[in-house]
């Protein structure tokens, strides 16, 4: 298998792994479930944190499984995750409600999911200004697949 295919396979891998994860905690927040509510509390900011974290959620998963804008996605879970292990290190302790550390984990899993994407992608972060370039122009060589 080619590098370039390889590549591909695993940051579409890494991709869909971090979108599950954000799709799932999204609807917790949406529905307004008992332990984002406690979270969000504790923090200071229920509900319209939990709304406004929900939303960017929703926009991090369609980024991250839309070919052409991968980067603006993995971006911006990278910077939601660095917020949810900040408050979990700062606030809420690693074990919300005995969750066992789940939360935590699932933060730190789709943090690490993103940081890979961003390295495996990163020949294309001189394109982010560029998103609406057709795709027959994103060759292979330009996404820096072929060393």
């Amino acid at each position: 298998m080619n590098m370039c295919k390889t590549k591909n396979i695993a940051s579409w891998t890494l991709q869909l792994v971090a979108a599950v994860i954000l799709a799932q905690t999204l609807f917790f927040k949406f529905s307004g479930a008992e332990e984002s509510k406690y979270i969000f509390t504790m923090l200071g900011v229920e509900p319209w944190g939990r709304v406004a974290v929900g939303c960017a959620e929703l926009v991090a998963v369609l980024f991250l499984l839309a070919p052409r804008t991968v980067m603006l996605g993995a971006l911006l879970s990278l910077g939601l995750m660095t917020g949810a292990i900040g408050s979990h290190l700062a606030k809420l302790g690693l074990v919300v409600q005995e969750d066992g550390g789940l939360l935590f984990a699932l933060a730190v899993t789709v943090f690490g999911c993103s940081a890979a994407i961003l390295v495996i992608r990163r020949s294309q972060i001189p394109l982010l200004g560029h998103l609406f370039v057709p795709m027959h122009e994103l060759s292979c060589a330009t996404k820096g697949c072929g060393h």
